[in-house]
């Protein structure tokens, strides 16, 4: 088993089961969110170095597609038991180059782990049926898989969302090739370790770090058949485009301005509490988070609540830092244009005494008095920013919701079954949440938006996951001859 150092100066790719460095004389800093400093350098590698690494794929691929299924999951029951043992290593490693908070980190990596679970199924889920369809004749499907497919994973869950795909894609037979976040690409080094100490063969997983130069030439490349990502509503429009016109499958996850709806019969506490957290976790850079409230009604006791809690959490505390300065100030700016008029808090100053100078902190802020068409209540800010939109009906509040292009997730606050039912029919997102602010899917339920928040069919988790990462073989067989001839025969 090779070893894998992720604390070099310069981050190195895997490739072949070993960690391999770049020549490219391109590279970006990767910097600690929490304090400023900058802990590594990473190398934007080029077309030809991801062409390399998929030509080690295709050849390890051949061997571990014709692995059996009960086979090729023992390496997924394997890595979660090793992840499950250094769950703190895993985790620390998330917090120095995300920037999360420890809670946070933990529970990105047990949904991760879940992952693992649910790939670790696949015998069960894909042992296919067999029928005699006629005197004679028997039909069966068995799934193969697709050769070597690709990740474009984001910052905000480095861990998560590669394991979103990566353990059906193994489990299913392919080759899996990984370009991380440039921001986050210390724990997917971890990942090539996991997976190596796990006992995957050379060449079935490899990480190529860079930016839209390895973006593209994944989308290019003829031997990668099937992309999943994760990322911005632009560049997840562009991945699609540009894959499909490549003949390739691709699911690509987009952005987000997820509306949750409150009426007047909601519990207060619960639902402050919930929306705080819902806006304020992982900074609110999260494509789950609340980002629009839409009143309807006499709600201003539950705002007050939401505003109360708000202006309680204090960035470098309750809340980590935002990915990068720009980021910050990307934030900052919104508010800035909402204008002082429209600011029921400004809280961006927020940030713990002992927080470290360098750090990329902003603490929460919300935006009231804006219309439906104003830049805070439409655009993805990306940050712990709440904007409110007031309307007197249920009615009101779901044509707002269905109007925006995004239909990532929704959720309505009520103790009101009809209201919870007529709300869930209705909303135009492809994950509700009711009294729920943050509502993910777990495993087997499979993550996945609508409208301009996801291209492609299916989801990208769950079930509809196998059917991406592989494809289906009908077998027609007759072996007795002494069946008459029918229109099968």
């Amino acid at each position: 088993m090779s070893s894998v150092n992720v604390t070099v100066n310069r981050v190195a790719n895997f490739v072949g089961g070993e960690t391999v460095a770049s020549p490219s004389e391109r590279t970006l800093p990767v910097t600690n969110p929490t304090t400023g400093e900058v802990m590594a350098e990473v190398p934007m590698s080029t077309a030809a170095e991801l062409a390399a690494a998929v030509v080690s794929a295709v050849e390890a691929q051949k061997g571990w597609g014709s692995t059996p299924v009960k086979d090729r999951v023992q390496v997924l029951f394997r890595m979660k038991a090793l992840m499950e043992a250094q769950v703190d290593r895993l985790a620390e490693t998330i917090i120095e180059e995300n920037g999360k908070t420890r809670e946070e980190a933990l529970g990105s990596i047990l949904r991760a782990i879940e992952c693992l679970e649910f790939g670790s199924s696949l015998p069960q889920m894909v042992s296919g049926g067999a029928l005699e369809v006629s005197p004679g004749v028997e039909c069966r499907t068995t799934q193969f898989p697709l050769g070597v497919v690709a990740g474009i994973t984001p910052f905000n869950f480095p861990l998560m969302v590669p394991l979103w795909m990566i353990p059906i894609a193994l489990a299913c037979g392919n080759a899996f090739v990984l370009k991380p976040s440039e921001q986050t690409p210390l724990i997917a080094l971890e990942l090539g370790r996991l997976l190596d100490e796990s006992g995957l063969p050379p060449g079935v997983f490899s990480v190529v770090n860079g930016d839209r130069e390895v973006g593209e030439a994944i989308c290019d490349h003829p031997d990668i058949k099937a992309i999943g990502f994760v990322g911005s509503t632009t560049v997840a429009q562009a991945v699609y485009r540009r894959g499909t016109s490549n003949l390739k499958r691709v699911r690509a996850m987009g952005g987000a301005k997820n509306h949750v709806v409150v009426v007047p019969d909601a519990d207060p506490e619960m639902t402050a509490t919930n929306v705080v957290a819902s806006v304020t976790g992982c900074a609110g850079q999260r494509c789950m988070a609340a980002a629009v409230l839409v009143a309807v009604g006499e709600v201003d006791h539950i705002i007050d609540l939401i505003r109360d809690k708000m202006a309680a959490i204090v960035a470098g505390g309750d809340m980590g830092p935002m990915i990068s300065e720009e980021g910050r100030q990307r934030v900052s700016g919104y508010i800035d244009r909402a204008g002082e008029d429209n600011l029921l808090l400004d809280a961006r100053g927020n940030v713990a005494e002992d927080a470290p100078d360098g750090g990329y902190f902003i603490g929460p802020s919300i935006v009231d008095g804006v219309d439906v068409t104003h830049e805070a209540a439409c655009d993805e800010i990306f940050g712990p920013v709440l904007t409110i939109l007031r309307c007197n009906t249920l009615d009101e509040a779901l044509a707002i919701e269905n109007n925006s292009p995004y239909g990532n997730a929704a959720a309505v606050y009520t103790s009101s079954g009809k209201v919870a039912q007529s709300f869930v029919e209705r909303a135009g997102a492809g994950m509700i949440g009711v009294n729920i602010g943050v509502p993910v899917p777990r495993e087997p339920f499979a993550f996945g938006g609508w409208y301009d928040s996801r291209f492609g069919e299916g989801d990208i988790t769950g079930f509809g996951a196998i059917d991406f990462w592989s494809q289906s073989k009908k077998i027609t067989s007759k072996w007795s001859a002494e069946h008459s001839a029918n229109w099968m025969s």
